[in-house]
């Protein structure tokens, strides 16, 4: 029978040649193998090899200082096809910097080429990227100056008539991924990871094009002890694996904790337990997109604020269970976590693999999504991957929002500075922000506003003073909060004018309450 070789990191390291395309699977910290990647970088830092790597990767995986962090050296990388690199700092500065060829491509596409790859498929091929900075018409998910005179990797295909992006496939000669145990015929389960992943079709996908697999495990285990439902990846189809001497250090179930029973289901936590959130521009912005739920909703959370706050007002308002919160990583139900921790979830109902959970955001769509957001101008389009020269990349957020029924964007409305206070249930802006984030053009298309009214997608976009609907006639406010003046703290602070309502209204004070629910449950049952 084929099995594994039980390897150490640094042997794994020395299986890296020059000029190979490697693929790591995980999201922030949750199912990186810090034993294999630390493995990789100490040698490339001791004899300069292996380099001129691609490294392939559809989620952002690091905590700004680990995970694919390992990789960001100069002479290291020659390329790399990404999905986000917000927790990526040395990423960023290399890719920013010209120092390495930079793609970036929508994660759930991502997620799931690897599906196409593995069958054997011309690539993937969706509507998803259509009008944004994806599509070839546009940069062609080409993040960088030296990265725009390279060969693409989507074009475009015609089908029945209709226009279809197609996600081209990426040769792998190398994956890394991650489980729990492993048993000595190389059986490799997942149950302490926080996350499924899109762990087997990534190996596949390797298999495919004749590739290594090498895995890290957290536990060796006695051939035929392993539940057969349990095993995510049969030792068939990898080809080596490090067992991870410094679990603690090494195998963490993500940044902030090395391992919580709760995130991977094993038990429940009381609601009880969770501390209410303290008022803040955040929740403030929170509690008014949350009012556009209604009763039975199925909604998904993104990054940036809607990941910190949706979650714990929804828990707060004692409103969990009248909807059903998902994150793209697979959770359904649950009490989100967020900044570094993104993409895990305690007391969580389900947890699909992650690529399954982009058949029904890419099909179906959720009934809302709740975005953050950078910049927006005049035609509703939105610029949430590209701020300044910070190029953070898309991760789900243009998969989410292409298919949604309502997307609602969460941002403050001015950047870098801003102070706010909340006394007697109105908005005191204590000190402007010094960014303008309402621009005539957006530096990068994220969210093609002309394509959203074209097909009667709703849209709101959502700050602590203003409220703005995409309408057919174009971007309209429709609400200010009590205590801001139109003119000085809203239009003045805009580089277009935007369509006002002539019913435009006051934002509901008890947004602003500084202890104590909102009455959000009440809203979720009379909304229709």
């Amino acid at each position: 029978m084929r099995k594994p070789v039980f390897i150490t990191g640094r042997e794994a390291a020395e299986m890296i040649r020059d000029d190979c395309t490697v693929a790591t699977i995980g999201m922030t910290l949750v199912s990186a193998s810090e034993t294999i990647l630390k493995a990789i970088e100490s040698r490339f830092l001791e004899t300069g090899h292996p380099s001129r790597l691609t490294l392939v990767h559809s989620c952002g995986q690091s905590d700004r200082d680990r995970g694919i962090q390992h990789f960001a050296h100069e002479g290291m990388l020659r390329r790399i096809i990404g999905g986000h690199w917000g927790l990526q700092p040395r990423m960023m500065e290399l890719i920013a910097d010209n120092k390495i060829l930079a793609y970036n491509l929508p994660q759930g596409q991502f997620a799931q080429l690897y599906r196409s790859m593995a069958g054997g498929e011309p690539g993937k091929i969706t509507k998803v990227g259509l009008g944004t900075f994806v599509d070839p018409r546009q940069d062609g998910g080409k993040m960088n100056e030296i990265t725009k005179d390279a060969p693409d990797i989507v074009d475009l295909v015609q089908i029945d008539g209709e226009e279809y992006m197609r996600y081209k496939p990426i040769p792998l000669d190398y994956c890394i991924i991650r489980g729990t145990c492993v048993d000595e015929l190389g059986n490799l389960t997942t149950d302490e990871e926080a996350m499924q992943l899109e762990v087997l079709p990534a190996v596949l996908a390797c298999q495919k094009y004749g590739g290594k697999v090498i895995a890290q495990a957290k536990y060796k285990v006695r051939s035929g002890s392993l539940h057969c439902k349990q095993v995510t990846v049969p030792g068939v189809f990898i080809d080596a694996v490090v067992m991870c001497p410094d679990p603690e250090e090494d195998h963490r179930q993500t940044h902030s904790f090395a391992f919580d029973p709760a995130y991977c289901g094993n038990v429940k936590t009381p609601v009880s337990s969770l501390e209410e959130l303290p008022m803040s521009l955040r929740k403030a912005i929170g509690r008014r997109a949350l009012m556009e739920l209604k009763e039975n909703d199925i909604l998904n959370v993104g990054t940036g604020i809607p990941n910190d706050v949706i979650g714990p007002i929804l828990a707060e308002e004692g409103a969990s269970e009248e909807v059903t919160i998902t994150v793209e990583s697979g959770i359904y139900g649950g009490i989100p976590m967020g900044g570094v921790d993104f993409g895990i979830a305690k007391n969580q109902y389900a947890l699909l693999r992650h690529d399954d959970q982009f058949d029904f955001y890419n099909g179906a769509g959720v009934d809302v999504t709740f975005m953050g957001a950078g910049e927006m101008d005049a035609s509703g389009n939105v610029n949430a991957t590209r701020l300044g020269s910070t190029p953070t990349g898309a991760g789900g957020f243009i998969d989410i929002t292409t298919n949604a029924k309502h997307v609602v964007f969460c941002s403050s409305f001015t950047a870098k500075g801003l102070v706010c206070s909340f006394e007697g249930g109105r908005l005191h802006i204590r000190q402007e922000g010094s960014v303008i984030k309402f621009v005539k053009k957006v530096k990068q298309i994220s969210y093609n506003g002309e394509i959203a009214r074209k097909k009667g997608q709703r849209m709101h976009y959502v700050t602590e003073r203003a409220v703005f609907e995409l309408r057919p006639e174009g971007l309209t406010l429709t609400e200010i909060a009590p205590g801001i003046d139109l003119r000085t703290q809203v239009l003045d602070l805009m580089e277009f004018e935007p369509l006002v309502s002539p019913d435009l209204r006051l934002m509901n004070p008890d947004i602003f309450k500084e202890s104590g629910t909102f009455g959000l449950k009440n809203i979720l049952n009379t909304n229709e």
